[in-house]
């Protein structure tokens, strides 16, 4: 019998195209900025992302961790959703390794956080208190069933973190599956935030990595702090190049994916015994009340 595993898109495999592509790849020591492959990556990463520039890490929670890491000293303060895979998911990193506090904001349905309460978290200049630093934005949100963020509420985040002197960091992992259901390029998502990260190995079959971009002076501070966390890496054009498969060629399938999801949510749903959430936000950014699933 043959089976598809649906637990996760983190359990897809490297394609033929990609395995012959790592085989082939050009490589050299990528700690000294001298691996080809991985140069090429971090380019077309940063373009796609509209940022200045890139650096190929080995997963997306380094990428988150390293990001906050460069934006905030120790004891500032970081808002993000109390379902934010940051807080849940990445082991308390920023707060183990750099000192940094996780004030959290209830996600709504729509995976958003609001406007207003985000305003009314941010702390006043006070010695008393930690400084409000940086925000964290998920899309899609993971554990609001992978909900889309829309481009005019980033840019509106985007607007105010910076109107209060802050930043955006964008937890992209899944950001080429956002831009799909939009139908729209990713880096309209993007460039609201002062750097995002996103993963190769979810639902584009790499074997492994994540990208996180920026502007050349917080990527420069991102590579020093890679370095620090253990993930300077060598002759790593060999999952770089399966990397650059994974956005030239495996970003435009993932519509095929998402029909599919749609497919077997609407065949679920007939079953009895199974039961979805009530507010349908679709794979094409619709955000319609009805009765039905949540994909």
């Amino acid at each position: 019998m043959s089976w598809i595993d649906l637990r996760s898109d983190t359990v897809t495999r490297p394609t033929p195209e990609m395995r012959e592509a790592m085989a082939r790849a050009e490589v050299g020591d990528d700690v000294y900025g001298e691996d080809p492959t991985v140069n090429r990556l971090e380019e077309l990463a940063a373009q796609k992302m509209g940022m200045q520039a890139g650096i190929f890490l080995p997963s997306g929670t380094m990428g988150n961790l390293t990001a906050v890491l460069a934006h905030c000293e120790r004891g500032d303060e970081v808002l993000m959703g109390n379902l934010a895979h940051t807080f849940l998911m990445e082991g308390g990193g920023i707060s183990a390794l750099g000192g940094i506090f996780a004030h959290t904001i209830e996600n709504q349905p729509d995976g958003t956080l609001r406007l207003e309460d985000i305003s009314s978290s941010i702390r006043p200049d006070d010695v008393h208190q930690p400084i409000t630093r940086l925000v964290i934005l998920e899309n899609t949100h993971n554990r609001r069933g992978g909900v889309v963020l829309s481009e005019q509420y980033t840019r509106a985040v985007g607007d105010l973190a910076h109107k209060r002197g802050m930043r955006l960091h964008l937890d992209g992992a899944r950001i080429f599956n956002a831009a799909t259901a939009l139908n729209i390029p990713v880096k309209r998502l993007t460039i609201p935030a002062d750097s995002v990260t996103f993963c190769l190995s979810k639902g584009l079959c790499a074997p492994a990595g994540s990208v996180l971009c920026g502007s050349h002076s917080f990527v420069a501070k991102a590579r020093r702090i890679r370095k620090m966390l253990g993930g300077g890496m060598r002759q790593v054009g060999i999952l770089a190049a399966a990397g650059i498969i994974a956005i030239e060629k495996m970003t435009e399938r993932l519509g095929e994916d998402h029909s599919r999801a749609q497919w077997l949510a609407e065949g679920l749903i007939r079953l009895p015994g199974i039961t979805f959430e009530n507010i349908n936000y679709n794979l094409y950014g619709s955000h319609n009340e009805k009765k039905g699933n949540q994909c």
